[in-house]
């Protein structure tokens, strides 16, 4: 695993926990989150370079109000559009005419 020194001033009060491993581990844990809703690291990058489990990093997501699903509505309505179009399948409608997705709002 690669080591990443940061210097900060000795008289820096740590705002997570009383030692500097908690804050290294709150740090990681900040830079994949950040990272991660971003688009730049998968889920599972994220929970590695956090040093948690996949269903851990999830939960942190979860509690810091991070989307876990990093796709949008219109990749939503675009897979929902290509898979009506190779299984034949017509659009739900909804009253007013748009299609509907069970992941829409």
């Amino acid at each position: 695993m690669k080591t990443i020194t940061i210097e900060l001033p000795d008289d820096t009060a740590l705002p997570f926990g009383d030692s500097d491993e908690q804050f290294a581990r709150e740090l990681r844990l900040a830079a994949a989150m950040f990272w991660y809703d971003r688009g730049m690291i998968s889920q599972g990058k994220g929970a590695e370079i956090a040093g948690l489990s996949r269903a851990d990093f999830l939960d942190a997501l979860f509690h810091a109000k991070v989307p876990a699903c990093q796709v949008t509505i219109e990749e939503l309505k675009e897979e929902l559009e290509s898979w009506q179009r190779l299984s034949g399948e017509s659009s739900i409608r909804l009253s007013s005419g748009t299609p509907r997705s069970s992941f829409a709002n």
